[in-house]
């Protein structure tokens, strides 16, 4: 297509387009290196904020000499906070939180008045230079022929700039897509073009990333259009910024992307939930690679100084947030179930630096101008956390060992003694301690916890005493069981580990209630399924609800053989279920159960376990990862256990050794299951993996007609040395199967 049929945009008066051909053959010449990088200033965050009125800071801004007193002046009017101004099409979305933790600090926000960004009119585009179609017969025909002029030039002119972007790949050139829940962009077009361009020669792969470079180094004041969000979202898809090469174009676009306001990073977020599986994790591994080599780079001198790109990092843990808000937060009903887990935004380099440092900055500078990963704790992994909570425990012990003594005795390390029992504890007899007291805590006899067969879990009983002293008591258990790193064989279903951290901190109020969190059927069902299905039922039944299920809103419960009823609002007993007030009823009948019912056992239950694990690191947890950190992980990896097992009077050559591997990693899921909790004491794994277990097999000499024995206290197994792989796994099933152990039915 010439360039005379293309008509650029009145409305962007800085398309290349529109330069005279001796001018702009000046200009992609002087573009034929990459733009250097200024210092972004002592902070490392410098240069990621927008400046007053919402003006981006752009490519030529770092081009360009800024003074010192200029940046300054740019820092200071840069607000900490967006405030999600109310346009069309976006009123009704949730704020978008970027898991920026912050310790109790305040900052201004920034005026509504100053962040509106308004809908403008779409720009007119140049004309659409080619269908699907036509791009696939292009390559088709290279294939034959090896000529690549149809598909370079297709290329060099879409890549070019914003609105030559949106002229190849949105679905209707003419059309505006206002609306949050379509971008209007062909994603099968992208998909068919980032595809092929890995397979391209140099020079076309060059050619985009210079058009990548002229795209971004236009100025573009004031409020974004939705063209350039398309923009945005098109180019962060690129598979060139795999290559270390294109780290400094990918740093400057993800600057970009960061700095954008809060309504812009809304349509984004909802643009890129419509991403498949496969593509939006290769966003997400892209950005954790982009963060790993830069702090950690195989070729030091392919990067620029970290001084003058202290902003790399922290642009790319913003994006990051923007993406990890939409697959991992399902209270944010974006997707559900999530695509992708929340261990997949983990970044295991991070495990390799001063995880302290990062921890101690964030405590003492918050979320000001000082970068911590701390802001964003969904990158770090929970092996990590498990390591900023025990350090800062242990510091806490020691600044207050002098003043209280008793309490700064929960933060040291159990040494544990049976009486009548001669023996050091390196571990195994605080384990056994552990085991021995979970055994007696549930048993039903007591009463504290309820076990549901259906849901397999424990959850608080709701019967009224005088003293919940003992469920704090079993909340020290478990903060003790998380300080001295010993995993319990306890089943509390997830909702117990989200109340456990509503709030993270103990709140100074002490009016103020606690283990109080926004409870839905879902959590219900983790619990008491049954009952949460018939909720469920009554939420969708299609006949009249009042006559029909004949429900006020008041609950029954059995304390000590007596029924009693309670109104879940005033005068609820005289208020009928109906089809126009059922989700209150539902909602609010499931908060009781979870919430109001139990709430002074809960509440002492709370207070126990943050008296030893109180710390400002549980901000960084999620609820799955306090009960990883309590429980283990329910992922098994035999292979990792088979590499890492030690032997005493075996070799792992020994024709025994071999039976036992090739019957243990042919076991269905249940029966390693099994066999775990046999020799461990619990079917879940540590936070460091099969390796912290310390699984040991040992022989014994006994006959082999007897059946393998455990010490779970050491992790051990004592197997015999059996002729015949049929005969060891025939007496390992029975063995693993009819032990007791310390199981909880």
């Amino acid at each position: 297509m010439s360039e005379a049929v293309r008509v650029p945009s009145p409305a962007t008066p800085l398309v290349v387009a529109a330069a005279a051909p001796e001018e702009r053959k000046g200009k992609e010449s002087e573009r034929e290196k990459l733009p250097p990088i200024v210092s972004a200033g002592a902070g490392a965050t410098a240069g990621l904020d927008r400046g007053a009125k919402g003006q981006i800071s752009t490519f030529s801004s770092f081009i360009s000499a800024v003074s010192p007193k200029k940046e300054a002046a740019e820092n200071r009017s840069s607000p900490a906070h967006l405030v999600f101004p109310n346009i069309k099409n976006v009123r009704e979305q949730p704020p978008i939180c970027l898991d920026v933790r912050q310790k109790q600090r305040t900052s201004m926000d920034a005026s509504s008045s100053e962040m509106k960004a308004p809908v403008l009119p779409e720009p007119i585009l140049p004309i659409q230079p080619k269908t699907v179609k036509d791009f696939q017969e292009d390559v088709e025909k290279v294939k034959s022929s090896g000529d690549w002029k149809a598909v370079h030039d297709f290329y060099l002119t879409t890549f070019d700039s914003f609105p030559e972007l949106n002229a190849a790949f949105k679905k209707d050139a003419t059309a505006s897509f206002n609306t949050i829940e379509d971008s209007g962009i062909n994603a099968k077009f992208v998909n068919a073009v980032y595809d092929t361009l890995l397979n391209t020669p140099q020079d076309v792969q060059k050619t985009v990333l210079k058009g990548i470079i002229n795209s971004l180094l236009r100025e573009w004041k004031g409020p974004r259009t939705k063209d350039d969000l398309r923009a945005y979202f098109i180019l962060l898809q690129n598979p060139q910024f795999n290559n270390t090469s294109t780290y400094v174009i990918y740093a400057h676009l993800l600057r970009q992307i960061a700095t954008l306001v809060e309504a812009d990073h809304h349509f984004l977020v909802h643009w890129f939930k419509k991403l498949s599986q496969k593509r939006f994790k290769q966003l997400v591994e892209r950005l954790l690679q982009f963060i790993s080599l830069r702090l950690f780079p195989a070729k030091p001198e392919e990067f620029p100084p970290i001084t003058k790109c202290s902003w790399w990092i922290p642009s790319a843990a913003k994006v990051l947030a923007l993406l990890k808000f939409i697959f991992t937060d399902t209270a944010n009903n974006l997707v559900h179930p999530p695509l992708i887990p929340y261990t997949d935004f983990y970044n295991s380099t991070l495990d390799h630096i001063d995880l302290m440092e990062e921890y101690h900055t964030w405590q003492n500078f918050g979320n000001s101008h000082r970068f911590s990963f701390c802001q964003y704790p969904f990158v770090i992994s929970v092996a990590a956390k498990k390591i900023i909570i025990q350090r800062d425990s242990e510091q806490q012990m020691i600044n207050i060992a002098r003043l209280t003594r008793k309490r700064a005795d929960l933060k040291k390390k159990l040494k544990v003694t049976f009486v009548g029992e001669a023996g050091l504890d390196m571990g195994g007899l605080t384990k056994e301690w552990f085991l021995l007291l979970i055994r007696q805590i549930f048993h039903p006899d007591y009463g504290m916890f309820t076990y549901h067969k259906d849901s397999h879990c424990h959850w608080f009983s709701s019967f009224k005493c005088d003293n919940y002293s003992e469920f704090r008591l079993v909340g020290i258990l478990m903060g003790l069981a998380v300080y001295n790193s010993i995993t319990l064989d306890i089943r509390f279903p997830p909702c117990c580990y989200k109340k456990l951290l509503s709030p993270p901190i103990i709140p100074s109020d002490q009016n103020i209630p606690v283990g109080i969190c926004n409870v839905t059927v879902d959590d219900l069902c983790q619990i008491m399924p049954e009952l949460a299905h018939g909720l469920s039922e009554l939420l969708s039944h299609e006949g009249n609800v009042e006559e029909d299920f004949y429900s006020t809103f008041q609950v029954f419960q059995e304390e000590f053989g007596i029924i009693k009823s309670y109104n879940l609002k005033p005068g609820g007993d005289k208020i009928s279920v109906t089809n126009q007030n059922r989700k209150e009823y539902v909602q609010l009948y499931t908060d009781f159960l979870l919430n109001k019912s139990i709430y002074k056992q809960f509440a002492a239950f709370y207070y126990g376990f943050h008296s030893v694990c109180a710390s400002n690191a549980l901000m960084l947890l999620r609820p799955e990862e306090v009960e990883i950190l309590v429980c283990g992980s329910p992922d098994l990896d035999m292979h990792a256990l088979q590499r890492s097992t030690q032997y005493d009077g075996y070799a792992k050559t020994d024709l025994t050794i071999k039976y036992f591997w090739d019957v243990v990693l042919g076991f269905p899921l249940d029966l390693q299951k099994k066999l775990l909790h046999f020799t461990t004491g619990s079917d879940r794994v540590p936070v460091g993996g099969m390796a912290d277990l310390n699984f040991k097999i040992s022989k014994n000499e006994t006959s082999t007609n007897c059946l393998p024995v455990a010490h779970t206290c050491f992790n051990q197994l004592c197997l015999p040395p059996y002729k015949s792989k049929k005969d060891l796994k025939q007496k390992l099933i029975i063995g693993i199967s009819n032990s007791e152990g310390f199981g909880l039915e």
